[in-house]
C-alpha cells in the first residue's frame, strides 16, 4: 500500500522545472513550455497540489483552455488527480454558462439563441448587399468578421484598423465593412448572437454591472489559462475583468507555437507578462519527453534558421525555447522527393503499410499536410494500400449513427446490466450493431462503422483498468456517463486508422510516427503568405507539425503537380538546411524566396558496369543497375541482412530504419575496412555510424 502522502504522490515523478511550477501556488506565474515537455501535467499537477494543500478551493479556481477537446482531457487528468470537481473549461464555454446566469438580472428576458455557424447568415447579409456570394467568399468573410469580433473592432472602426488585412472575399474594406454591419443587423433580426457575442456580452455585462463583476470575482479567486500565446485581444479583456486587478493568475505557453493569428490570437500578452506582473515567477519548461533527439535537433534547427525579418527585432520572438530531448535515439528524419502528387501519396502509403507490418499501430500514425485540399490522395492511396484511415475535421466521432445507436443500447442495458463485467457487456451490446473482434475484409463504409464501434469497446477497455478502484469497479453505468460528457465536449476516444490532418487541425496531437507531405513552396508557406511576418507563421506551423512525432518521422514534396507535368516545383525554403546536401535556413519573406538562385543540375550518375544513366535513388545508391551483376559476394550481403533483422526485431523498428537494402548492398560491395570508409557510403549518416557502425565493419572483415 502507498504509504505516501497524497502531496507527495501528486509531485512524484515531476522533474525539477515542473515541480517549481507545481508548488508555485500563488502570484502570477508564466510557463514558457515547449513542445512535449509535460507542460499539461505541470499545471494539473499544480492545481491537484494546491487543493490537497488547502491554498485552493477546488470550486474557486477555473482552468481555461481553447478547445473542447483539450478541456476535457484536463477534466480527466484532474479527476484522475482527485481533483475533479475543479471546472476546466474553453473561454467560450465559461463565458456562456456566465452569460446563461446573469442574463435574466443583467438584460432581461431570454437569453437569444446560440448562432453555431456563420456562413447562412454571411450569405443572406451579402445577398441584401448584392454581393458575390459563392461558397469560397463567404468562408473568406466569415473568417474576417470573426478575426473583427475577436479584435474588438465594430463595423465602423473596422475599416481604419484593417488596412493590412488584404481583400478577403475579393472585396475591398468599405465593402467588408459594410458587410460585417448587414450581418449583425440579419442576426439581430432573428434574435441570434455567435460565439464572438458570447464574449463580447460577457465583457459587456462585467464592464457595466458591477454587482456581476464581484459576483464573479467572489466565485472565482485563482486562474489557470492553457495555451496562452492563442489569447485574442478580447479574451484577454474577459480575463482581465475576471481577475478584477488582482494577479493569482498561472499562464502557459510557447510563442513558438502561435499558429492562429488570422483568428485573432496574438502571443503579445505571453511575451509580455513578466511586464506587466513584475513579480511574477517566470518558468522555462524545455526538456522534451515526446519526441527522440533527432526529431527534437530537427525541430530546434528549424526555429535557429529563422532570419531577420517579421519579429526578429523582439528578443523574445528571436529567442525560441531550445527543446532538450529526454528520450533515447532513434531513426533518422527521411526525405522523399517524388516526380508527382499521386507518386508522393502512393510512396507515403507504402511506408505507411510497413509500419504498421512491423507493428506500429495504425492509430499512432499521421499524414499532416498544408490544406484539407490535399487529403483527397492520401485518402485513395491509403484505400489502395488495404490501410483503414479517419480523417480529422471531418464528421463528428459522436455524430456517427453507430456511435449514437451504440450509446443508446448502452443507456438503456445500464437500467438493467448494472453489475454486469462491462467489457464483455460491451461487446455483446456493440456486437449487435456489426463489431467483431476482427477487422472486416471490406473497405469503405463497413470498415468505417466497424472502426467506430472498435473506439468504443477500446475504450470501454481503458476506462475500466484506469478507473476501477477495490471499492468500486468502473461499471456501464459510469461508461454511460463517461460518454455524454465526452459526446458534449466532443472529445472523441481514439479511432483505429491512420489519421489524415491538417497542420493547424494537429496542434496538441501527438503520434509515433508523422508524415509531412506537400512541402513545395506555395503550399509550404502557402502562396498567400505574403509577409516576413505571415512567412515566419508558416515557418512556426511547420515547427508544430515535426514536434508532433514521437520517433518516425518523414518530409516529401513532388516536383509536379501531376504525373507527367512539368517538374517546376521547389522543396521548401523551410526544409534548406535540413535535409541531406541542402545549406542555410532559408529567407522568410517572398521577394527574398524569389531572388534565390536556382539549384545547379548535378552530373546523371552513371552505372559502374554498364556505363548507362542510373533512374532510381536505389541503382544510384548501389552505383549500378539493376539489371547488371552485383559486384560483391553474396554471402556478406545476407549476412549483413540477417544482422539488420536483429537490430530492426530488437528495436521495434521497421527493417528498413536500420538500413535499407540498397545501403547493405553498397556496404557489400564497397567492402569498408574502417569507419571513415563506411562513412562515405550513401545512407550511412553520423547516427547509423556511430550506432551501428562497429558491428558492421565486423561483419564485412569476418565474412
Amino acid at each position: 500500500m502507498d504509504e505516501r502522502t497524497a502531496e507527495e504522490r501528486i509531485l512524484a515523478g515531476l522533474d525539477d522545472e515542473q515541480r517549481t511550477v507545481a508548488t508555485t501556488l500563488t502570484g502570477p506565474l508564466c510557463v514558457l513550455a515547449g513542445a512535449g515537455t509535460g507542460k499539461t501535467r505541470a499545471i494539473t499537477h499544480r492545481i491537484a497540489y494546491g487543493v490537497h494543500t488547502g491554498v485552493y478551493n477546488p470550486n474557486r479556481l477555473l482552468a481555461v483552455t481553447f478547445t473542447a477537446r483539450a478541456a476535457a482531457e484536463m477534466r480527466t487528468r484532474l479527476r484522475d488527480l482527485g481533483v475533479g470537481t475543479v471546472q476546466a473549461r474553453t473561454f467560450h464555454a465559461a463565458a456562456l454558462r456566465q452569460l446563461q446566469y446573469f442574463w435574466p438580472h443583467a438584460v432581461g428576458g431570454q437569453l437569444p439563441g446560440l448562432l453555431e455557424h456563420k456562413a447562412q447568415i454571411i450569405a443572406e447579409a451579402a445577398r441584401r448587399l448584392r454581393l458575390p456570394t459563392d461558397r469560397a467568399a463567404i468562408r473568406d468573410l466569415a473568417s474576417e468578421v470573426e478575426w473583427a469580433k475577436v479584435s474588438m473592432l465594430t463595423p465602423e472602426t473596422y475599416l481604419t484598423q484593417a488596412q493590412d488585412r488584404g481583400e478577403p472575399g475579393g472585396l475591398d474594406k468599405l465593402a467588408v465593412g459594410r458587410l460585417f454591419q448587414a450581418y449583425e443587423d440579419v442576426k439581430a433580426d432573428r434574435n441570434l448572437i455567435d460565439f464572438e457575442d458570447v464574449l463580447l456580452i460577457t465583457v459587456g455585462i462585467l464592464q457595466e454591472d458591477p454587482r456581476v463583476a464581484a459576483t464573479v470575482r467572489e466565485q472565482y479567486r485563482h486562474f489557470v489559462v492553457d495555451e496562452y500565446q492563442d489569447v485574442s485581444p478580447l479574451q484577454q479583456r474577459m480575463l482581465d475583468l475576471w481577475l478584477g486587478g488582482r494577479e493569482e493568475l498561472c499562464v502557459v505557453g510557447d510563442a513558438s507555437q502561435t499558429i492562429y493569428s488570422f483568428t485573432g490570437a496574438t502571443p503579445r500578452h505571453l511575451l509580455d507578462f513578466p511586464a506587466r506582473y513584475p513579480a511574477a515567477n517566470v518558468v522555462k519548461l524545455v526538456r522534451d519527453y515526446r519526441s527522440t533527439p533527432q526529431v527534437v535537433g530537427l525541430a530546434n534547427s528549424l526555429l535557429a534558421n529563422r532570419r531577420s525579418g517579421g519579429f526578429a527585432a523582439d528578443a523574445l520572438w528571436s529567442a525560441p525555447l531550445e527543446l532538450l530531448a529526454q528520450r533515447p535515439n532513434g531513426p533518422s528524419p527521411e526525405f522523399l522527393e517524388c516526380t508527382d502528387d499521386e507518386a508522393e501519396a502512393s510512396a507515403v502509403a507504402a511506408r505507411i503499410k510497413i509500419l504498421i507490418d512491423h507493428g506500429t499501430p495504425a492509430s499512432e500514425i499521421a499524414v499532416l499536410f498544408r490544406t484539407n485540399g490535399q487529403s483527397e490522395a492520401y485518402e485513395q492511396a491509403l484505400s489502395g494500400a488495404g490501410v483503414g484511415y479517419q480523417l480529422r475535421g471531418g464528421e463528428r466521432f459522436f455524430a456517427r449513427k453507430e456511435v449514437r445507436d451504440g450509446i443508446l443500447q448502452l443507456r438503456a442495458a445500464s437500467r438493467a446490466a448494472e453489475d454486469e463485467p462491462l467489457g464483455q457487456l460491451v461487446r455483446d451490446i456493440l456486437g449487435n450493431l456489426g463489431w467483431q473482434a476482427g477487422a472486416p475484409t471490406a473497405g469503405g463504409a463497413v470498415r468505417e462503422r466497424w472502426e467506430s464501434l472498435s473506439a468504443l469497446v477500446a475504450l470501454a477497455d481503458d476506462l475500466v483498468a484506469s478507473r476501477s478502484t477495490p471499492e468500486h469497479t468502473f461499471s456501464v453505468v459510469d461508461f454511460v456517463a463517461e460518454l455524454t460528457e465526452r459526446a458534449s465536449a466532443q472529445h472523441a476516444p481514439t479511432v483505429q486508422g491512420v489519421t489524415l490532418a491538417s497542420l493547424h487541425s494537429a496542434k496538441g496531437l501527438e503520434w509515433d510516427a508523422v508524415f509531412l507531405v506537400g512541402l513545395s513552396e506555395g503550399l509550404m508557406p502557402i502562396s498567400f503568405a505574403d509577409s516576413p511576418e505571415t512567412v515566419d507563421e508558416e515557418r512556426r506551423l511547420l515547427y508544430v507539425g515535426i514536434t508532433r512525432a514521437r520517433e518516425f518521422l518523414n518530409f516529401s514534396w513532388s516536383t509536379a503537380r501531376t504525373p507527367g507535368g512539368r517538374a517546376n516545383r521547389r522543396p521548401s525554403r523551410f526544409l534548406d538546411g535540413l535535409r541531406p546536401n541542402s545549406v542555410g535556413g532559408g529567407p522568410t519573406g517572398p521577394r527574398q524566396a524569389a531572388s534565390r538562385k536556382p539549384r545547379k543540375t548535378a552530373s546523371p550518375s552513371v552505372c559502374r558496369v554498364c556505363g548507362k544513366v542510373l533512374t532510381t535513388g536505389a541503382e544510384r545508391k548501389i552505383g549500378r543497375c539493376s539489371t547488371c551483376p552485383a559486384g560483391y559476394d553474396e554471402a556478406v550481403f545476407e549476412e549483413l541482412r540477417a544482422w539488420r533483422l536483429k537490430e530492426a526485431t530488437a528495436a521495434e523498428v521497421p527493417a528498413f530504419v536500420v538500413f535499407t537494402d540498397a545501403t547493405l548492398m553498397a556496404i557489400a560491395e564497397a567492402a569498408p575496412q574502417d569507419l571513415q570508409a563506411l562513412s562515405a557510403l550513401p545512407g550511412v549518416g553520423p547516427s547509423k555510424l556511430e550506432r551501428y557502425g562497429a558491428a558492421v565493419l565486423e561483419i564485412v572483415s569476418s565474412t
